[in-house]
């Protein structure tokens, strides 16, 4: 941005400090002072979470925050004053004001210190937006030398520990900006602005420099460890809901099916074929020639008749994603309406030469217009999910004069890395208003802080296919999950494969390589979905069963679905206790340092380490195991101690996969789509070693009512000491829950059956919901 100065007027901390002690006031959640020309406020929300704020004295400004919905607690601290600075104290922290520079410093309760402001750090740079007088705004820190941070979304650097960066967080194709981290120490900080913003850290000082701000405003946020800080960003931005039970299965995609004819004869060959599938996707131009793009209505010569298609996939069981962009061409009725009513962003958005306009997303009538086009076209048709491409939205032919564009909300720059979070933010809320009987499920190429509120689930953009982009899809997961949204995903294979195709596209040995070992990554995430250009993706582009590349393809969507009783359940512990999919080492091994920046491995959910295959040619893995726990090696049953790092095959067919000691795991029946069997004939896994503990979850899999209680637990106890398994009275109830069922249990071991099938069942018994123990 160019930045025209009005006045040279920059407000650092630290100026003409007076020598006489500061007066400040105590307020209902804290204490407000004015110090060195500018007023500062510190907030309880609650003992956990502590608003920091600061703006020039005499501002006016009152900030309505687009990603926090948290209201202050009514809540007791302490406060004490000794005339240069001020503690205030709850049950959990203490934040301290240097009433004489400004400075705010954090510490726990048992005296250790946290985090700190850096000494003459709040800087107010004035400048000229869009003719607006306002600031660019800066807010500097000090962390510890060796302190370990996460988050701020999704980076495509290859790195897990976000030290020694230098980041514009700016929303782009393949990058996510969040302006928040949390450290190895137990806490986090979001930085509530929604302007491109530099992230700093080097030996000086960590910082937020934002290009517009009113104010200086950031979230002191204390969770003990990576999940807690987590629960605290989503106590103060939003819970997850649900995902229907159907998109934990497989989905099928490609840039583009060119006819209904196509799409549904892609579903029907996976039913022939017996290979499972829930999910189809409907990418873009379903509309016709780019100057009607995204008219949101069907081209009536290459899909005829929509309705037939939406309900023939319906019923070969699968369910229909239709794509939806934020931009409109000149000839689509919604543009000529957001333009009557000088809704559009006048900047260019894809494609290129379309002169495609997107809509202010930023503007609640325009949402409502956006929504009512969507539903109208396609909505009322019985659609299952959202393809929301472009949610950054794609900038092309970019002035300078773009980021000055009038929105709702003020300029474009100002506000423009919350544009996905509004428009998702539109759909979703909309949808929920229409009906409660279908969930909202968001595919969607970016996010921001808070998103995670509207069911969006973000997958990684138009990446390369080749190995060292694989290689980063797993830090960038793990640091995006890390910042609060707990559903991510990528294009399995990569989405540029044009360097494969003169090898002979999905025969191309190469390709088929790298895309198997990145479908076994892929089967160890949130959604797991097939996508790319250049080389059509389906099974069967590939070979035929009996050769290797169908065959391991197979062999992992197969797993994905046994695997649907235990997501399901990481599924409800997202959204009833703030839990997480992907979580890296430090998470559950706080007290294990050799983990922390561990870019290679991961835990899906609490039971699974995984470990992808992400060099070319790789027969074998260095893999290091978490201390404090023993691991089973999921393929061979093989028990090794944890704190060490051990060499693995790593065949073709395998990835490392290992199961934490003490994880109890439900094991899914083998069908062909999620619903098509009920889970009264479950196998449950134990993994002995040490005590463990899971809560089988189940609804109706597919409504909204389960947040009037509609729903079920039974919760599994493993005494490793006594070899008792404790399952305890189901709690809840829902319309079609079972009234009994049978368990069948195995003890996992090396002589005991291992991998995906052919376990031994140690004992069996019926349950009818009523707590009882067996011996094993």
């Amino acid at each position: 941005m160019k930045r025209k100065f009005i006045a040279v007027v920059t407000l650092l901390l630290g100026y003409q400090i007076s020598a006489q002690a500061q007066s400040f006031q105590k307020t209902s959640q804290g204490i407000r002072t004015v110090t060195q020309s500018m007023n500062v406020e510190v907030s309880f929300y609650s003992p956990n979470i502590v608003r920091v704020f600061k703006k020039p004295e005499g501002s006016q400004q009152k900030k309505e925050s687009l990603a926090v919905i948290k209201r202050p607690e009514k809540l007791k601290f302490d406060i004490k004053n000794n005339g240069q600075t001020v503690t205030i104290s709850s049950s959990v922290i203490a934040a301290t004001v240097n009433l004489k520079t400004g400075k705010v410093s954090f510490d726990a309760q048992n005296g250790k210190k946290l985090f700190t402001e850096k000494d003459n750090s709040t800087r107010f740079t004035a400048i000229n937006d869009a003719g607006n007088p306002t600031y660019a705004v800066k807010q500097a820190y000090l962390l510890d030398k060796e302190e370990i941070i996460y988050g701020l979304g999704q980076q495509q650097n290859g790195k897990l520990n976000q030290r020694g960066q230098k980041l514009l967080l700016k929303q782009e194709n393949t990058k996510v900006a969040i302006p928040f981290f949390q450290s190895v120490k137990g806490y986090g900080v979001f930085w509530d602005n929604y302007s491109p913003t530099t992230f700093t850290d080097n030996a000086q000082e960590t910082s937020f420099d934002s290009q517009v701000g009113n104010c200086a405003d950031y979230y002191f946020m204390f969770g003990g460890g990576a999940d807690g800080v987590v629960a605290q960003m989503r106590t103060l931005t939003g819970q997850s809901p649900m995902m229907p039970l159907w998109s934990f299965g497989f989905s099928q995609s490609r840039e583009r099916y060119k006819t209904q004819f196509e799409l549904v004869d892609v579903v029907k060959k996976y039913r022939a074929l017996n290979i499972p599938l829930d999910g189809i996707v409907q990418d873009w131009q379903y509309w016709g020639k780019d100057d009607n793009w995204n008219a949101m209505s069907f081209d009536p010569t290459t899909f005829p008749k929509p309705q037939a298609m939406v309900d023939s996939v319906h019923q070969l069981n699968a369910h229909l994603f239709i794509v939806s962009w934020p931009g409109f061409a000149p000839k689509t009725p919604q543009y000529q309406e957001f333009k009557s009513k000088n809704m559009l962003l006048n900047f260019d958005t894809w494609p290129p030469g379309a002169n495609t306009k997107p809509y202010d997303v930023y503007n609640p009538a325009a949402r409502n217009i956006y929504w009512n086009y969507l539903s109208k076209g396609i909505f009322s048709l019985g659609i299952d999910a959202w393809w929301l491409d472009s949610t950054e939205p794609d900038h092309i032919n970019v002035k300078e004069q773009d980021f000055d564009q009038p929105t709702y909300l003020g300029s474009y720059r100002s506000v423009e890395n919350a544009f996905p979070l509004q428009h998702t933010g539109g759909v979703y809320d909309h949808q929920r208003a229409a009906s409660s009987k279908k969930r909202v499920l968001l595919l969607t190429r970016s996010a921001f802080a808070g998103q995670q509120r509207y069911a969006t689930n973000t997958w990684s953009g138009d990446v390369g296919s080749n190995w060292p982009t694989l290689q980063k899809q797993i830090p960038a997961a793990l640091n995006f999950s890390l910042s609060g949204l707990p559903y991510w995903n990528g294009d399995i294979g990569g989405f540029f494969a044009g360097d494969f195709v003169k090898g002979g596209g999905a025969k191309n040995p190469d390709f088929q390589e790298l895309y198997n070992r990145w479908m076994q990554f892929a089967t160890f995430t949130p959604l797991m979905r097939s996508h790319g250009t250049d080389i059509p993706r389906e099974i069967y582009q590939f070979g035929k069963k009996g050769e290797q590349a169908f065959d391991i393809q197979e062999k992992f969507i197969n797993l994905r679905y046994r695997l649907l009783p235990y997501n399901y359940a990481t599924a409800w512990s997202v959204t009833h206790h703030a839990g997480s999919f992907m979580r890296p080492l430090y998470s559950q091994f706080p007290n294990d340092p050799a983990g922390f920046e561990n870019s290679s491995e991961y835990m899906f959910g609490r039971a699974f380490l995984v470990a992808p295959v992400t060099d070319k040619g790789m027969t074998s893995k260095e893999i290091y195991l978490p201390s404090g726990s023993k691991w089973f090696d999921f393929w061979t049953g093989e028990v090794v101690k944890g704190g060490q790092t051990i060499k693995r095959e790593t065949p073709m067919e395998i990835v490392p996969l290992y199961v934490k000691a003490g994880s109890i795991v439900p094991w899914g029946p083998k069908v062909q789509y999620s619903t098509e069997k009920k889970w009264d004939d479950l196998e449950i896994r134990i993994y002995p070693g040490d005590n463990g503990d899971f809560v089988l979850y189940e609804d109706e899999n597919d409504s909204y009512n389960y947040e009037k209680g509609a729903f079920s637990e039974i919760r599994f106890k493993w005494n490793d000491a006594t070899k008792i398994l404790t399952v305890e009275d189901r709690k809840g109830e829902f319309k079609g829950m079972l009234g009994q069922r049978k368990f069948n249990i195995v003890m996992v071991s090396r002589q005991n059956g291992t991998g995906i099938d052919n376990q031994k069942i140690n004992k069996s018994f019926m349950y009818s919901g009523r707590k009882l123990s067996v011996k094993l």
